[in-house]
């Protein structure tokens, strides 16, 4: 089974914390989807196994376009000089046709020597004897991608992990702004701290909005708590504000109310199977803060569920238009309004 966000972060903090110790594997196997903990570990190890007047005779970085088994493994099999280890680093391995070759130097690696296999985006098979040796003998990261709807915890998990405090609504915003791209969160996170006073523990959504550059009052998050709400002048409102935009798309507006409301049904269908579900376990259903569970009640009385499965449909049917289906000649500006319009007539 593949590993979620927690389980991941967790297991990355572990692996900084040995480096930085001096404990390091003698192969690390970085892969995965997304390359945002792949990359941490990769410049963690990078910066820890060697000081700098060591590099120049123990330090090996190549690139899979580059290099190929044999180049990599006659380097990891070389001995370190003046040093304790020597490390090599293969980046973009995935584009190195003979890459099983290196299950070889996998099965037995020597231990003066840190070799990274970093794929960028990408994952090994499996079912081969390169990634069932590394699983004996080194650490394998994988990162799976988070999916869209835990991103505002995987947000308040990133800033509890920095010792700050990251209010519910605060985290939607971010999401909403970053998507799924975790390396943007972390890039704007550091931007924003700067910009901060000094020793400020708590982000609210007012923080969010003067730091990072997006408006609270006419964004995608705004928009889906009015539709909840049934809010029918302000959600056409924002619908034409966010139109506005030269960049938008109508993607960029279909891909969350889908989400949304998809999460609405989920919402529906726990409290069929289970009147008596506590907010703890709602939330987890849904994969928002429990802050959130008063907007998703009313949205749930609002849009009951042949209604939601309709709202459902409605938006499959403009993110095809949106993608130059049947559109004619109505612009992303306009099909987003008139989608809002029939939500809210449902």
């Amino acid at each position: 089974m593949a590993k979620g966000f927690a389980e991941t972060d967790a297991q990355c903090r572990g692996i900084v914390e040995d480096v930085r110790k001096g404990i390091f594997s003698p192969v690390y196997l970085l892969m995965g989807e997304e390359s945002y903990y792949p990359e941490i570990v990769c410049r963690a190890i990078v910066g820890n196994v060697l000081q700098d007047s060591e590099r120049d005779f123990n330090q090996t970085i190549c690139y899979g376009t580059d290099t190929d088994a044999d180049k990599v493994i006659t380097a990891a099999m070389r001995y370190p000089v003046f040093a304790s280890r020597q490390l090599v680093v293969v980046k973009e391995a995935q584009s190195m046709k003979t890459l099983d070759g290196l299950a070889r130097y996998c099965q037995n690696p020597l231990p003066t020597t840190v070799l990274v296999i970093y794929l960028h985006g990408a994952s090994v098979d499996k079912r081969k004897e390169l990634y069932k040796n590394i699983r004996k003998t080194g650490t394998i990261v994988e990162s799976n991608p988070v999916r869209d709807y835990e991103m505002s915890r995987w947000i308040s998990s990133f800033f509890r992990g920095r010792g700050l405090d990251i209010a519910p609504d605060a985290a939607a915003l971010l999401a909403e702004f970053a998507g799924t791209d975790l390396a943007k969160i972390a890039v704007e996170t550091d931007k924003m701290l700067k910009n901060l006073p000094e020793g400020s523990t708590s982000i609210t959504a007012a923080d969010i909005e003067n730091n990072v550059g997006i408006s609270r009052q006419y964004s995608i998050f705004e928009l889906t708590r009015e539709l909840s709400l049934k809010n029918a002048s302000r959600a056409l409102k924002i619908a034409a504000y966010i139109g506005q935009s030269p960049k938008f798309v109508l993607l960029l507006a279909t891909a969350p109310l889908f989400t949304h409301f998809y999460r609405i049904l989920r919402y529906e269908a726990l409290i069929m199977k289970n009147p008596s579900a506590g907010n703890a376990e709602k939330a987890s259903v849904l994969g928002v803060n429990p802050y959130f569970l008063k907007e998703y009640d009313t949205a749930v009385a609002n849009y009951p569920p042949r209604k939601c499965i309709s709202v459902i449909s409605l938006i499959k049917e403009y993110d095809f238009k949106g993608k130059g289906g049947n559109s004619g000649e109505a612009a992303p500006a306009e099909l987003l309004t008139e989608l809002v319009a029939k939500i809210l007539n449902t």
